[in-house]
């Protein structure tokens, strides 16, 4: 592969194109983005210890069940997208409080949804929510921390993925277990409620600039020599983990005989060890970025095949489980990473373009997986699902060019070019 789309960044930025920095740091601003992550990531992902008792109670399959992510993540893709364009007038404070309270909104009418078709529906708001939020996140961190503390800020934010990780699925799990997977999705909506209020009181306004986000510029980074191939090996390893990974809890109960009790501890095994997979990530990356985005899928695929041909019991299928959560830890770190290398002069734009193509893979990985239910069985989404982890892990050792040039002088002096866009 020849050309790199970091080419294009000119050696100097025009000091009269970059924003102001700010003077001081407003730390509880960033923590109250923290909580807004952890918050989405925690209500996103608990249809994937809930699907059973959904399925049981509403009256459908668990494949159909497990279509609540599809939902969310589709509105997701063109939200983020979307979103940045249509907001781009209004006060920034004012489009992150009404995330929030779309998030409370579709947790608290999941909760007391008497069928799957409303369920579908309210899990709308929180795709338009989710894709939202990601798509601008690091655009406004960008006008809250001064440069030079924006790698320290943009870490506290995203360490709300791990911990929704850790948190939402051995948590519904549990509270599914205890009151009903009902109450799961209204502890949600607490959650989102506490973000809204720690928002209200932390956030500062965040008046519009003169914005040059428009659909035609996602689409202009897409075109950029080697970026399409890298986003479709970034699709393929969230397809593959997402295909599984919506259908762990019928794998645990139905394949590998895992009771009520073993279940909450396994997720949160899963959990922790993804967390420190969040940490190994950036250590690997620090030696090589190229080399991460190969082994990460590969061990995913791995430990997928594993799980399934055949099944291990006890302390080995907890084992296999928490491996598998260390090795998917350090996908999306690795990738952000790659985008932010190879389009630095294109944050928000860039960032629209990543959560379109992660929440299409997490869309198109619970749907293929559904349909892979129906057909063969828990069996069949695991085979699949893995299949299509070790296919991403050779496209990307194949075709993907993950060698920048680029000094952090040059990307931090870009990047302060992007708060136009928020």
């Amino acid at each position: 592969m020849t050309g790199c789309a970091c080419d294009t960044v000119p050696d100097e930025i025009p000091d009269t194109l970059a924003q102001e920095d700010p003077t001081s740091p407003a730390w509880l601003a960033i923590f109250s983005l923290t909580m807004g992550v952890f918050g989405l990531l925690t209500a996103e992902y608990l249809p994937a210890s809930l699907l059973t008792p959904m399925a049981v109670d509403l009256g459908v399959s668990e494949a159909l069940a497990g279509q609540a992510v599809t939902v969310t993540a589709v509105v997701a893709l063109f939200s983020g997208l979307l979103v940045p364009v249509l907001t781009r007038h209004m006060d920034r404070r004012r489009v992150l409080l009404g995330f929030s309270i779309l998030t409370i909104a579709s947790n608290l009418l999941v909760a007391i949804s008497s069928s799957l078709a409303i369920l579908l529906v309210m899990r709308v708001f929180l795709g338009i929510a989710l894709g939202g939020f990601w798509s601008m996140a690091a655009a406004v961190a960008m006008r809250l921390v001064p440069s030079a503390l924006l790698p320290r800020a943009l870490s506290i934010i995203f360490s709300g993925i791990a911990a929704g990780t850790v948190v939402a699925v051995p948590l519904g799990s549990y509270l599914g277990g205890l009151f009903g997977w009902r109450s799961a999705f209204l502890a949600a909506a607490v959650i989102g409620s506490v973000t809204l209020a720690f928002q209200l009181a932390a956030l500062p306004r965040l008046a519009p600039r003169k914005s040059t986000t428009r659909l035609r510029t996602v689409l202009d980074v897409a075109l950029r020599p080697g970026i399409a191939m890298g986003m479709v090996g970034c699709v393929l390893a969230h397809t593959g983990h997402y295909a599984l990974f919506t259908y762990i809890r019928p794998f645990l109960e139905n394949a590998a005989g895992v009771q009520a009790e073993g279940l909450a501890m396994i997720l949160l095994g899963f959990g922790v060890a993804n967390f420190a997979g969040t940490l190994l990530g950036g250590w690997l990356m620090e030696r090589s970025l190229r080399g991460t985005l190969i082994i990460m899928p590969t061990l995913v695929g791995i430990a997928g095949l594993t799980l399934v041909l055949p099944a291990p019991s006890g302390g080995a299928l907890a084992l296999l489980v928490a491996f598998w959560g260390l090795a998917f830890g350090g996908i999306p770190v690795a990738w952000s990473t790659w985008v932010a290398r190879s389009v630095p002069d294109q944050a928000e734009s860039a960032g629209g373009m990543v959560v379109a193509s992660v929440q299409g893979a997490i869309a198109a990985g619970a749907a293929a997986g559904g349909v892979m239910y129906g057909m063969s069985g828990i069996s069949g989404v695991f085979i699949g699902g893995s299949a299509v982890m070790l296919l991403a892990a050779l496209l990307i050792a194949t075709r993907v060019r993950a060698d920048f040039p680029h000094s952090t002088t040059t990307i931090r002096a870009a990047a302060r070019l992007s708060r136009e866009e928020a």
